[in-house]
């Protein structure tokens, strides 16, 4: 029996549900709107989309979405559909385009989300993944426990080449692990990318040359191909240690080619990710999307935060944490490292342990960090003792007794 792609969803439908979703297989494999006398028998037990599940859940008398039939139910599911293989071959872009393409569209559908995926093993053959991973990431930042503590060069947007290293000489000096660009910040003329890899470099080199520690700055390179990899080029011959992407804006295409071509791990910005996900009868969950990535090759991949400054709750950040760190499949791993970001501080650094029940993440505080009172260094050193603090069950108020810099920390998070 030939290998299968599985993928699951949740559906609303105002047609028969088993006649919506035999639709939906039609129309992601050999069938279309009218029957064909080339759609054989043969040729349909070869090629043919397959409704492998359908659970009815409940129902409602109004649509999610507009456009669709109008009925006076519309039954919501559970279904997982499954493909042959050999259809599309273990081929990421015509694995969007199948999974993920026009069955959004349907006149059946008045709700569609990409619930689950299943991938046979040939994809993992086809694609190796994250080059560096969490083992990788630890390597290059000489962190061998706990989690990275990290920041985001703020303001976002606005700051020249000067401001920024000055920014960066202090987030080294007190101690940080790892910065990154803003999403926004790339190569505009305030702050050229390739003045600021220089400017930037120069005090990682030098603090690395005082100190035997080298931070990791993860520099967005996000532009066309050619862009891409001359900026990678120029940060991986300045010493850099990461390089940054936009998924959303690059693709799929542009990963996997940037991933083909890098040498440096890639820290991978789901910028974006609201328009795919924020209504819950559409899109996608986190965890089919970001697998995705991660066989394309991203060694981090944002996962927002808890108590965060966005719409997304917590459950919802947690299970996204947890599909970071959990294999792709079970013959690749394809590790990946869960970056926490949006209005951190060290008020979540015990619930984030808690639920994900280990420090294999990176957690980027701006605010958190910049706003402490005492200054830069006493940011980093508050929000890494409250992670200290969480590992060790310790309550954060009891811990900051005796640790001052949290302690002024708690008066400002």
């Amino acid at each position: 029996m030939s290998e299968r792609i599985y993928a699951s969803y949740w559906m609303e439908t105002g047609d028969d549900p088993t006649r919506a979703a035999e639709v939906i297989a039609g129309e992601q494999s050999s069938g279309t709107f009218v029957a064909l006398p080339t759609e054989t028998p043969e040729l349909k037990a070869r090629s043919g989309a397959r409704v492998e599940r359908l659970e009815i859940l409940d129902a409602s008398s109004t649509p999610s979405l507009p456009g669709g039939m109008a009925s006076k139910v519309y039954t919501r599911c559970n279904m997982e559909i499954s493909w042959p293989l050999e259809n599309i071959g273990p081929s990421l872009p015509n694995l969007m385009s199948t999974i993920a393409g026009n069955l959004f569209e349907l006149r059946q559908v008045s709700g569609l989300r990409l619930t689950g995926l299943r991938l046979p093993s040939a994809f993992a053959t086809a694609y190796p993944g994250p080059a560096f991973g969490i083992a990788g990431t630890r390597r290059l930042t000489g962190v061998a426990q706990g989690p990275l503590i990290g920041t985001i060069i703020k303001p976002s947007i606005g700051l020249s080449v000067e401001e920024t290293v000055q920014q960066v000489r202090e987030l080294v000096q007190g101690g940080v692990d790892f910065i990154k660009d803003d999403e926004l910040q790339a190569d505009g003329t305030q702050c050229p990318f390739d003045q600021r890899v220089r400017g930037v470099m120069r005090v990682i080199n030098e603090h690395a040359q005082r100190t035997g520690k080298k931070v990791m700055v993860a520099f967005n390179l996000t532009g066309d191909l050619d862009q891409m990899r001359r900026r990678h080029d120029l940060v991986l011959a300045e010493g850099g240690t990461c390089v940054m992407a936009n998924l959303n804006a690059i693709g799929l295409v542009g990963l996997l080619e940037l991933r083909r071509h890098a040498q440096l791990p890639i820290h991978a910005h789901r910028a974006g990710w609201g328009y795919l996900s924020r209504c819950p009868q559409l899109g996608w969950d986190y965890a089919p999307w970001q697998a995705i990535w991660r066989l394309a090759g991203a060694d981090h991949m944002h996962v927002n935060g808890l108590r965060n400054k966005f719409s997304e709750p917590d459950d919802s950040v947690i299970a996204a944490a947890r599909a970071v760190l959990t294999p792709v499949m079970p013959q690749a791993a394809m590790e990946a490292m869960p970056v926490f970001s949006s209005g951190q501080t060290g008020l979540q650094a015990a619930d984030t342990y808690r639920a994900i029940a280990c420090t294999d993440l990176i957690h980027t505080a701006g605010g958190g960090i910049f706003g402490h009172p005492q200054g830069v260094a006493a940011g980093v050193s508050a929000l890494r003792e409250a992670w200290v603090a969480a590992v060790e069950g310790i309550p954060l108020e009891q811990h900051a007794q005796t640790h001052p810099a949290l302690r002024a920390a708690l008066g400002f998070w």
